[in-house]
Protein backbone atom coordinates (compact mmCIF):
# COMPACT_ATOMS: atom_id res chain seq x y z
CA UNK A 1 0.00 0.00 0.00
CA UNK A 2 1.84 2.99 -1.17
CA UNK A 3 0.38 5.27 1.90
CA UNK A 4 1.44 3.34 4.54
CA UNK A 5 4.88 3.10 5.51
CA UNK A 6 5.49 2.36 8.95
CA UNK A 7 3.28 0.57 12.43
CA UNK A 8 1.79 3.35 12.95
CA UNK A 9 0.05 3.62 9.90
CA UNK A 10 -1.36 0.22 10.23
CA UNK A 11 -2.30 1.29 13.39
CA UNK A 12 -4.27 4.39 12.27
CA UNK A 13 -5.93 1.88 9.40
CA UNK A 14 -7.14 -0.48 12.11
CA UNK A 15 -8.12 2.24 14.13
CA UNK A 16 -10.55 3.81 11.46
CA UNK A 17 -11.94 0.17 10.56
CA UNK A 18 -12.68 -1.17 14.43
CA UNK A 19 -15.32 -0.48 16.61
CA UNK A 20 -14.08 2.00 19.39
CA UNK A 21 -14.45 -0.81 22.35
CA UNK A 22 -12.88 -3.29 20.05
CA UNK A 23 -9.79 -0.62 18.86
CA UNK A 24 -9.41 -0.50 23.18
CA UNK A 25 -9.21 -3.92 23.80
CA UNK A 26 -6.36 -4.27 21.21
CA UNK A 27 -4.59 -0.88 22.34
CA UNK A 28 -5.55 -0.73 25.79
CA UNK A 29 -3.26 -1.08 28.66
CA UNK A 30 -3.66 -1.46 32.78
CA UNK A 31 -5.00 1.53 34.57
CA UNK A 32 -3.16 4.81 33.82
CA UNK A 33 -1.56 2.96 31.11
CA UNK A 34 2.15 4.29 32.69
CA UNK A 35 3.07 0.67 31.60
CA UNK A 36 2.22 0.78 28.59
CA UNK A 37 3.58 4.35 27.63
CA UNK A 38 7.44 3.26 29.36
CA UNK A 39 7.22 0.34 26.79
CA UNK A 40 7.67 2.41 24.31
CA UNK A 41 9.97 5.34 25.77
CA UNK A 42 12.60 2.88 26.92
CA UNK A 43 13.68 1.95 24.12
CA UNK A 44 15.48 5.23 23.51
CA UNK A 45 17.43 4.63 26.30
CA UNK A 46 19.83 2.58 24.29
CA UNK A 47 21.30 4.33 21.45
CA UNK A 48 23.86 2.77 18.59
CA UNK A 49 27.38 3.02 18.35
CA UNK A 50 27.94 2.15 14.62
CA UNK A 51 31.23 0.28 13.71
CA UNK A 52 32.74 1.26 10.10
CA UNK A 53 34.61 0.16 7.08
CA UNK A 54 33.11 -3.11 7.48
CA UNK A 55 31.28 -4.94 4.65
CA UNK A 56 27.65 -4.97 5.12
CA UNK A 57 27.09 -5.64 1.23
CA UNK A 58 25.39 -8.59 2.19
CA UNK A 59 23.60 -9.21 5.27
CA UNK A 60 21.81 -11.97 6.96
CA UNK A 61 18.74 -11.15 8.89
CA UNK A 62 18.28 -14.75 10.14
CA UNK A 63 18.28 -16.02 13.51
CA UNK A 64 18.94 -19.58 15.46
CA UNK A 65 15.74 -19.30 18.47
CA UNK A 66 16.02 -22.49 20.80
CA UNK A 67 18.42 -24.03 18.74
CA UNK A 68 16.72 -23.83 15.22
CA UNK A 69 17.19 -21.46 11.94
CA UNK A 70 14.21 -19.25 11.12
CA UNK A 71 14.23 -16.28 8.71
CA UNK A 72 14.06 -13.64 11.31
CA UNK A 73 14.59 -13.00 14.57
CA UNK A 74 11.03 -12.48 14.93
CA UNK A 75 7.99 -15.01 16.40
CA UNK A 76 4.17 -13.99 16.39
CA UNK A 77 3.45 -13.70 19.85
CA UNK A 78 -0.05 -15.38 21.69
CA UNK A 79 -2.78 -12.90 21.68
CA UNK A 80 -6.42 -13.62 22.59
CA UNK A 81 -9.42 -12.83 20.70
CA UNK A 82 -8.09 -12.23 17.43
CA UNK A 83 -11.61 -13.16 16.00
CA UNK A 84 -12.97 -9.83 17.06
CA UNK A 85 -9.92 -7.87 15.14
CA UNK A 86 -10.75 -10.13 12.02
CA UNK A 87 -12.62 -13.30 10.86
CA UNK A 88 -10.60 -16.37 11.75
CA UNK A 89 -7.37 -13.88 12.74
CA UNK A 90 -5.44 -16.95 14.10
CA UNK A 91 -5.57 -18.54 11.22
CA UNK A 92 -4.78 -15.55 9.25
CA UNK A 93 -2.11 -14.68 11.72
CA UNK A 94 -0.92 -18.30 11.77
CA UNK A 95 -0.62 -18.59 7.98
CA UNK A 96 1.44 -15.55 7.65
CA UNK A 97 3.87 -16.70 9.91
CA UNK A 98 4.08 -19.60 8.52
CA UNK A 99 4.68 -18.00 5.06
CA UNK A 100 7.42 -15.83 6.56
CA UNK A 101 9.14 -19.14 8.35
CA UNK A 102 8.81 -17.95 11.64
CA UNK A 103 6.69 -19.39 14.60
CA UNK A 104 3.11 -18.77 15.80
CA UNK A 105 2.31 -18.93 19.26
CA UNK A 106 -1.20 -19.89 20.08
CA UNK A 107 -3.06 -18.48 22.76
CA UNK A 108 -5.28 -20.39 25.17
CA UNK A 109 -7.70 -17.40 24.96
CA UNK A 110 -8.16 -18.00 20.85
CA UNK A 111 -11.28 -18.42 18.83
CA UNK A 112 -9.72 -21.61 16.85
CA UNK A 113 -9.10 -24.54 18.58
CA UNK A 114 -5.66 -26.06 18.88
CA UNK A 115 -6.42 -28.77 16.74
CA UNK A 116 -8.30 -26.42 13.83
CA UNK A 117 -5.34 -24.52 13.36
CA UNK A 118 -2.80 -27.29 13.23
CA UNK A 119 -5.10 -28.71 10.10
CA UNK A 120 -5.39 -25.50 8.61
CA UNK A 121 -1.61 -24.04 8.94
CA UNK A 122 1.51 -25.96 8.14
CA UNK A 123 4.31 -24.12 10.16
CA UNK A 124 6.13 -24.33 13.71
CA UNK A 125 3.10 -23.91 15.91
CA UNK A 126 3.56 -23.24 19.32
CA UNK A 127 1.09 -23.11 22.11
CA UNK A 128 0.78 -20.59 24.96
CA UNK A 129 -0.81 -22.11 28.23
CA UNK A 130 -3.08 -20.07 30.73
CA UNK A 131 -3.57 -22.35 33.61
CA UNK A 132 -7.30 -22.16 34.87
CA UNK A 133 -7.46 -25.19 36.21
CA UNK A 134 -4.73 -28.03 36.40
CA UNK A 135 -7.09 -30.88 35.04
CA UNK A 136 -8.28 -28.48 32.42
CA UNK A 137 -4.49 -26.95 31.81
CA UNK A 138 -3.69 -31.07 31.40
CA UNK A 139 -6.24 -31.38 28.42
CA UNK A 140 -5.27 -28.70 26.31
CA UNK A 141 -1.22 -29.67 26.83
CA UNK A 142 -2.10 -32.92 25.49
CA UNK A 143 -4.07 -31.79 22.51
CA UNK A 144 -1.18 -29.87 21.79
CA UNK A 145 0.72 -32.29 22.01
CA UNK A 146 -1.61 -34.63 20.18
CA UNK A 147 -1.58 -32.16 17.66
CA UNK A 148 1.77 -31.93 16.88
CA UNK A 149 2.42 -28.52 18.55
CA UNK A 150 6.84 -28.08 18.92
CA UNK A 151 6.99 -25.93 21.94
CA UNK A 152 5.10 -25.11 25.21
CA UNK A 153 4.79 -21.84 26.58
CA UNK A 154 3.73 -21.20 30.20
CA UNK A 155 2.01 -17.97 31.16
CA UNK A 156 2.65 -16.83 35.00
CA UNK A 157 2.44 -13.11 35.23
CA UNK A 158 -2.05 -13.85 35.31
CA UNK A 159 -2.52 -14.54 38.85
CA UNK A 160 -5.46 -12.53 38.79
CA UNK A 161 -6.75 -10.22 35.31
CA UNK A 162 -5.56 -6.52 34.76
CA UNK A 163 -7.54 -3.87 35.56
CA UNK A 164 -8.14 -2.52 32.29
CA UNK A 165 -10.03 0.50 32.37
CA UNK A 166 -11.01 0.97 28.75
CA UNK A 167 -12.45 -2.70 28.57
CA UNK A 168 -14.61 -2.18 31.95
CA UNK A 169 -15.60 1.47 30.54
CA UNK A 170 -17.06 -0.31 26.96
CA UNK A 171 -18.47 -3.20 28.49
CA UNK A 172 -15.81 -5.19 26.52
CA UNK A 173 -16.15 -9.03 26.90
CA UNK A 174 -17.05 -12.25 25.94
CA UNK A 175 -19.01 -13.15 24.61
CA UNK A 176 -19.69 -9.99 23.10
CA UNK A 177 -23.51 -8.53 23.88
CA UNK A 178 -25.23 -5.95 21.65
CA UNK A 179 -25.72 -2.79 23.49
CA UNK A 180 -27.48 0.17 21.93
CA UNK A 181 -23.79 1.66 22.48
CA UNK A 182 -21.98 -1.43 20.40
CA UNK A 183 -24.63 -1.38 17.82
CA UNK A 184 -24.42 2.18 17.03
CA UNK A 185 -20.55 1.78 16.91
CA UNK A 186 -21.02 -0.95 15.06
CA UNK A 187 -23.15 1.26 12.37
CA UNK A 188 -20.40 3.61 12.22
CA UNK A 189 -18.23 0.87 11.12
CA UNK A 190 -20.28 -1.19 8.70
CA UNK A 191 -17.13 -3.33 7.19
CA UNK A 192 -16.08 -4.70 10.48
CA UNK A 193 -19.85 -5.15 10.95
CA UNK A 194 -20.62 -6.84 8.13
CA UNK A 195 -17.62 -9.32 8.71
CA UNK A 196 -18.82 -9.76 11.94
CA UNK A 197 -22.87 -10.96 10.96
CA UNK A 198 -21.06 -13.10 8.07
CA UNK A 199 -18.51 -15.18 10.26
CA UNK A 200 -20.78 -15.05 13.62
CA UNK A 201 -19.32 -13.59 16.95
CA UNK A 202 -15.74 -15.05 18.24
CA UNK A 203 -15.94 -17.41 20.66
CA UNK A 204 -13.11 -19.12 23.18
CA UNK A 205 -12.94 -21.92 21.23
CA UNK A 206 -10.55 -23.94 23.07
CA UNK A 207 -12.99 -23.41 26.49
CA UNK A 208 -16.02 -24.76 24.02
CA UNK A 209 -14.06 -28.07 23.31
CA UNK A 210 -13.16 -28.89 26.40
CA UNK A 211 -14.58 -31.42 28.13
CA UNK A 212 -16.18 -30.70 31.76
CA UNK A 213 -17.64 -32.66 33.68
CA UNK A 214 -16.39 -31.68 36.97
CA UNK A 215 -18.56 -28.83 38.52
CA UNK A 216 -15.46 -27.77 39.85
CA UNK A 217 -14.27 -27.30 36.66
CA UNK A 218 -16.71 -26.30 35.20
CA UNK A 219 -17.00 -23.50 37.40
CA UNK A 220 -13.77 -22.46 36.73
CA UNK A 221 -13.97 -22.42 32.54
CA UNK A 222 -17.07 -20.39 33.44
CA UNK A 223 -15.16 -17.51 35.00
CA UNK A 224 -12.17 -17.50 33.19
CA UNK A 225 -10.36 -17.11 36.43
CA UNK A 226 -6.87 -17.80 36.57
CA UNK A 227 -5.27 -20.67 38.88
CA UNK A 228 -3.21 -18.28 41.58
CA UNK A 229 -1.55 -21.02 43.51
CA UNK A 230 0.13 -22.65 40.56
CA UNK A 231 4.03 -22.49 41.64
CA UNK A 232 7.36 -24.44 41.28
CA UNK A 233 5.78 -27.42 41.98
CA UNK A 234 3.07 -26.90 39.99
CA UNK A 235 6.18 -26.02 37.44
CA UNK A 236 8.01 -29.71 37.79
CA UNK A 237 4.28 -31.41 37.26
CA UNK A 238 4.23 -29.47 33.54
CA UNK A 239 7.92 -30.27 32.57
CA UNK A 240 6.97 -33.69 33.56
CA UNK A 241 3.78 -33.46 31.53
CA UNK A 242 5.28 -31.79 28.41
CA UNK A 243 8.48 -33.69 26.59
CA UNK A 244 9.53 -30.82 24.08
CA UNK A 245 10.39 -27.60 24.43
CA UNK A 246 8.78 -25.66 27.98
CA UNK A 247 9.27 -21.69 27.72
CA UNK A 248 7.87 -19.67 30.98
CA UNK A 249 6.47 -16.14 29.87
CA UNK A 250 6.13 -13.22 32.27
CA UNK A 251 9.60 -12.98 33.73
CA UNK A 252 10.73 -9.83 35.06
CA UNK A 253 13.84 -10.72 36.98
CA UNK A 254 16.81 -12.51 36.65
CA UNK A 255 16.45 -15.00 39.80
CA UNK A 256 13.71 -16.17 38.40
CA UNK A 257 15.30 -16.71 35.17
CA UNK A 258 18.19 -18.66 36.32
CA UNK A 259 15.93 -20.62 38.66
CA UNK A 260 13.17 -21.71 35.51
CA UNK A 261 16.36 -22.93 34.10
CA UNK A 262 17.46 -25.03 36.81
CA UNK A 263 13.73 -26.40 36.88
CA UNK A 264 14.41 -27.92 33.59
CA UNK A 265 12.96 -24.80 31.42
CA UNK A 266 14.31 -24.46 28.21
CA UNK A 267 13.72 -20.87 28.32
CA UNK A 268 12.35 -18.08 29.62
CA UNK A 269 10.17 -15.04 27.98
CA UNK A 270 10.17 -11.39 29.61
CA UNK A 271 7.43 -9.94 29.46
CA UNK A 272 4.87 -7.42 31.41
CA UNK A 273 2.36 -8.95 29.12
CA UNK A 274 2.32 -5.30 27.06
CA UNK A 275 1.61 -3.27 30.17
CA UNK A 276 -1.98 -4.90 30.39
CA UNK A 277 -1.67 -6.40 33.90
CA UNK A 278 0.48 -4.84 36.25
CA UNK A 279 0.62 -0.67 35.61
CA UNK A 280 4.39 0.59 36.27
CA UNK A 281 5.86 -2.97 36.16
CA UNK A 282 9.77 -2.46 34.78
CA UNK A 283 9.86 -2.98 31.16
CA UNK A 284 11.44 -6.39 29.88
CA UNK A 285 14.10 -4.59 28.27
CA UNK A 286 15.58 -3.29 31.57
CA UNK A 287 15.04 -6.79 32.97
CA UNK A 288 17.28 -7.97 29.52
CA UNK A 289 19.91 -5.96 30.86
CA UNK A 290 19.76 -8.11 34.09
CA UNK A 291 19.63 -10.90 32.43
CA UNK A 292 22.77 -10.74 30.65
CA UNK A 293 24.98 -12.92 32.27
CA UNK A 294 21.55 -15.55 33.61
CA UNK A 295 22.08 -19.16 32.35
CA UNK A 296 19.41 -20.37 29.52
CA UNK A 297 17.62 -19.24 26.76
CA UNK A 298 16.34 -15.51 26.58
CA UNK A 299 13.16 -14.91 24.23
CA UNK A 300 11.64 -11.17 24.40
CA UNK A 301 7.89 -10.46 24.38
CA UNK A 302 7.08 -6.83 24.24
CA UNK A 303 4.11 -5.02 22.39
CA UNK A 304 6.33 -1.73 22.65
CA UNK A 305 8.40 -3.09 19.10
CA UNK A 306 7.55 -1.21 16.33
CA UNK A 307 10.27 -0.76 14.18
CA UNK A 308 13.37 -2.62 12.87
CA UNK A 309 16.08 -0.37 15.49
CA UNK A 310 13.69 -1.59 18.67
CA UNK A 311 13.83 -5.43 17.81
CA UNK A 312 17.69 -4.78 16.82
CA UNK A 313 18.48 -4.04 20.09
CA UNK A 314 17.02 -7.13 21.74
CA UNK A 315 19.72 -9.25 20.42
CA UNK A 316 22.08 -7.25 20.79
CA UNK A 317 21.42 -7.69 24.39
CA UNK A 318 21.50 -11.31 24.30
CA UNK A 319 18.05 -12.12 22.94
CA UNK A 320 17.42 -14.43 21.05
CA UNK A 321 13.83 -13.36 19.30
CA UNK A 322 11.19 -10.84 19.85
CA UNK A 323 7.91 -11.90 19.84
CA UNK A 324 5.16 -9.64 18.27
CA UNK A 325 2.29 -8.43 19.88
CA UNK A 326 0.18 -5.23 18.61
CA UNK A 327 2.44 -4.90 15.28
CA UNK A 328 1.48 -7.82 13.89
CA UNK A 329 -2.46 -7.54 15.25
CA UNK A 330 -2.72 -3.77 13.79
CA UNK A 331 -2.07 -5.69 10.22
CA UNK A 332 -4.48 -7.98 10.84
CA UNK A 333 -7.20 -5.62 12.29
CA UNK A 334 -6.50 -3.40 8.83
CA UNK A 335 -5.73 -6.02 6.57
CA UNK A 336 -6.31 -9.95 7.66
CA UNK A 337 -3.54 -11.43 6.48
CA UNK A 338 -2.17 -9.61 3.49
CA UNK A 339 -1.99 -6.87 6.38
CA UNK A 340 0.28 -8.98 8.46
CA UNK A 341 2.20 -10.88 6.01
CA UNK A 342 3.08 -6.07 4.54
CA UNK A 343 4.08 -5.88 8.64
CA UNK A 344 6.49 -8.78 8.33
CA UNK A 345 7.90 -7.57 5.21
CA UNK A 346 8.13 -3.60 6.50
CA UNK A 347 10.19 -5.03 9.67
CA UNK A 348 12.38 -7.15 7.64
CA UNK A 349 13.01 -4.57 5.68
CA UNK A 350 13.55 -1.95 8.75
CA UNK A 351 16.16 -4.88 10.02
CA UNK A 352 17.94 -5.55 7.32
CA UNK A 353 18.61 -1.66 6.98
CA UNK A 354 19.41 -1.26 10.04
CA UNK A 355 22.26 -3.95 10.58
CA UNK A 356 23.63 -1.69 7.16
CA UNK A 357 23.03 1.35 9.32
CA UNK A 358 25.43 -0.11 12.36
CA UNK A 359 28.00 -1.21 10.27
CA UNK A 360 26.61 -5.50 11.52
CA UNK A 361 26.76 -7.78 8.54
CA UNK A 362 24.30 -10.27 10.44
CA UNK A 363 21.97 -11.05 13.45
CA UNK A 364 24.36 -13.63 14.75
CA UNK A 365 27.23 -10.97 15.12
CA UNK A 366 25.43 -8.20 17.12
CA UNK A 367 26.16 -7.45 20.77
CA UNK A 368 26.05 -5.28 23.52
CA UNK A 369 29.19 -3.44 21.67
CA UNK A 370 26.42 -1.79 19.16
CA UNK A 371 24.94 0.06 21.92
CA UNK A 372 25.12 3.14 24.09
CA UNK A 373 22.97 3.26 27.33
CA UNK A 374 21.95 6.56 28.11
Amino acid sequence: MSSVFNIDDYRGLAKKRLPKMVFDYLEGGAEDEIGLKHNRDVFSQWRFSPKRLVDVSRRDVSARVLGKAQSLPLLIGPTGLNGALWPNGDVALARAAAKADIPFVLSTASNVSIEELANQVDGDLWFQLYVIHTEVAKSLVLKALNAGYTTLVLTTDVAVNGNRERDLRNRFKMPMSYTPKVILDGCLHPRWSFDLLRHGKPELANFVTTDATNLEIQAAIMSRQMDASFDWQALRWLRDLWPHTLLVKGILNAHDAARCISEGVDGVILSNHGGRLLDCSVSLMETLVQSVQAPGKQVVNNRGFRTGSDIVKAPALVAEAVLLGRATLYGLAARGEAGVTEVLTLLRADIDRTLAQIGCPSISDLSHEYLVSN
